[in-house]
């Protein structure tokens, strides 16, 4: 038999087609340009008020100057440091608490605490709206936090900066929920590439930090790629290029190293428990407290600044501590590390959890980096032939002990190895996050997180098809039920005698060889079962209707679904797939849905949902 050769296609619809292609394509693209521009400047203009406000605040009036990071040399070239007044480092967290605390829950309640949590809550459950407003309260309250002595990063607010810009952006062009979602994920993965001058990491933090398990929300990265890049490159043409720290060229060679790397993924996981509870326990007990939301974040910081009084190391960013420990240069001790690990947890638990303003990715950095130093120098000391770069457990304990708290760890490891400029550490990197990945998954300080695609709310819908399309008919074998067969030339008149004695509501119709030809409903019966002068007439394929609508044992259940929606019908014929006229039995929408709902709830126990 000849078969028709399929019409090609006409060069004008696919020449029509691809300029359509290249049209949308280049619309999104210039997206996610202006959004990394915008998180870009935003990173720019937050950088120059936390150096204004260090300045002012921490120099000036405390006479406390922490060191900085390689590459975070002085920008603004101001007056040196007056001598250290610790009764004004003691004060100066509480009058920036006041401040902040003040903006915040009078302009924009939602700015408080770590922003990176609230745009993780927009996305899952807003449809990626964030007020307006709220990026501009964010940034100006997390200065005021952070350059009077509040311990924080500068992820929080600057995520929210471009996060908040990617969901008016979207909102102004009407853009759907979904298209929202991504463009507000974007201004994160800008915002937060940028600031600490690793855009690889920031895209794939923004698609990674979404869930608590291992799992990417894939359609993002490649948007918060562009953004990342654009945000980085205009944030590095003010303040120049490179990472934000320097590390010596530390190098993995010997595999006995491991040992000691398994020991630090242990005391990370230790050491982030502590970091989360105590976060999440001050932020329990100051929402218990029956005072003005406003007063909170004064309190906190009047606590955070006794801390201070007697470890300043540990007020601010504390960034440029780790540049030392890294270095293994001059006060960097075993006590010095130690006390600037536990008491940045201390302070940064007091400064954010009361309300205050600001990231909590930065302190995470420099206690992870703190006692990775501890326990490498330990090492050192004990084992020089097998441990000599001590050093290099400061990388690693970044990388670890961020996984530990965020269940973040593949971009952990890149994040830390754009920041430091150190990739030769990758292997002891995977062994630590792994091992801390594994060890911490009970707690996250992203409370936000959902567990995985099945407990978002922004994919309800997709899973609730996806479930559908991977369960058959063939696998509801025991709902197809075998019905009884009305013959096609059965006299009304005799049907109208076995009726009331059955249950059926669908009756398919067979010829004398036993082929489906028609099916009818008990509804279908109603005009010949009240008309007594033709149901004498009457025999069963009259009343049948021939246009049937059937499914096979291969369907899929979103197919079934649809197929009863089509004609509104309560049971469909299950046919064999070669040959329609077979009937296997009927199937039934009610079992079907109470079958799909079964499977959900085995899924969502498995997932721990």
């Amino acid at each position: 038999m000849k078969t028709k050769a399929p019409a090609a296609a006409d060069p004008e619809k696919v020449k029509k087609k691809e300029r359509f292609d290249i049209a949308y394509a280049g619309r999104w693209a210039f997206y996610f340009l202006i959004i990394g521009l915008i998180a870009g400047a935003g990173s720019v203009v937050f950088h120059y008020l936390c150096r204004l406000g260090m300045h002012y605040f921490m120099d000036q009036l405390a006479g406390y100057r922490p060191p900085q990071p390689t590459g975070e040399q002085e920008v603004l070239f101001l007056a040196g440091t007056r001598p250290l007044n610790r009764l004004m480092l003691l004060l100066l967290p509480a009058l920036g608490g006041i401040l902040s605390g003040w903006l915040v829950y009078t302009f924009a309640p939602e700015a408080e605490g770590h922003g990176t949590d609230a745009a993780i809550d927009a996305y899952h459950n807003k449809g990626g709206f964030i007020r307006g407003r709220v990026p501009i309260i964010k940034t100006i309250a997390s200065a005021l936090t952070l350059t009077t002595g509040g311990s924080g990063g500068r992820e929080g607010p600057i995520a929210q900066i471009g996060a908040g810009f990617g969901s008016f952006l979207a909102t102004r062009m009407k853009l759907s929920d979904h298209e929202r979602r991504i463009m507000m994920a974007a201004g994160v993965g800008a915002g937060i590439g940028s600031i600490f001058r690793a855009p690889l990491a920031g895209a794939l933090f923004a698609a990674e930090v979404l869930y608590r398990d291992p799992e990417f929300e894939s359609e993002v990265i490649i948007p918060s790629g562009i953004s990342s890049v654009v945000a980085y490159c205009l944030f590095c043409l003010v303040f120049g290029w490179g990472s934000l720290f320097q590390a010596p060229d530390f190098v993995f060679e010997n595999p006995l190293e491991l040992g000691p790397y398994a020991v630090l993924a242990v005391v990370l996981v230790a050491t982030a428990a502590l970091y989360v509870k105590s976060f999440y326990g001050v932020t329990a007990l100051f929402k218990k407290f029956k005072i003005p939301n406003h007063i909170k974040p004064a309190i906190g910081g009047l606590c955070t600044g006794v801390v201070g009084y007697f470890l300043p190391q540990t007020l601010a960013f504390g960034y440029g501590y780790v540049q030392q420990a890294l270095d293994m240069r001059g006060q960097v001790t075993v006590a010095f590390l130690l006390a600037l690990a536990l008491g940045k947890i201390a302070t940064t638990s007091f400064s954010i959890g009361s309300g205050g303003s600001g990231g909590v990715f930065g302190p995470s950095v420099v206690i992870g980096g703190a006692m990775g130093g501890v326990v490498g120098i330990l090492f050192h000391r004990f084992m020089p032939a097998v441990i000599t770069e001590p050093g290099a457990f400061v990388v690693v304990g970044m990388a670890g002990f961020f996984t530990a708290a965020s269940n973040t760890p593949i971009s952990t490891i890149i994040f830390i190895s754009e920041m430091t400029n150190s990739y030769h550490l990758l292997l002891p990197s995977m062994m630590v996050c792994s091992i801390t990945f594994m060890a911490s998954r009970r707690w996250t300080i992203y409370i936000k997180q959902v567990k995985n695609k099945v407990a978002s709310n922004a994919h309800v819908g997709e899973f609730f098809v996806d479930i559908l399309q991977t369960i058959r008919v063939r696998d509801l074998a025991p709902y197809i039920h075998k019905v009884e067969l009305i013959p096609q030339d059965m006299p009304f008149s005799e049907f109208k005698k076995y009726f009331p004695k059955t249950k059926q509501h669908y009756f398919p119709v067979m010829d004398a060889e036993g082929h489906l030809i028609g099916i009818f409903s008990s509804t279908d019966i109603r005009g010949v079962l009240f008309s007594k002068d033709i149901e004498h007439l009457v025999v069963m394929r009259d009343i049948a209707t021939t246009d049937i609508i059937v499914t096979t044992l291969n369907d899929d259940l979103n197919t079934v679904l649809r197929k009863f929606t089509q004609k509104n019908i309560e049971s469909l014929p299950v046919v064999k797939e070669d040959d329609y006229a077979a009937l296997i039995g009927m199937l039934n929408r009610r079992e079907v849905i109470a079958f799909y709902n079964q499977k959900l709830e085995e899924i969502k126990r498995r997932s721990g949902v």
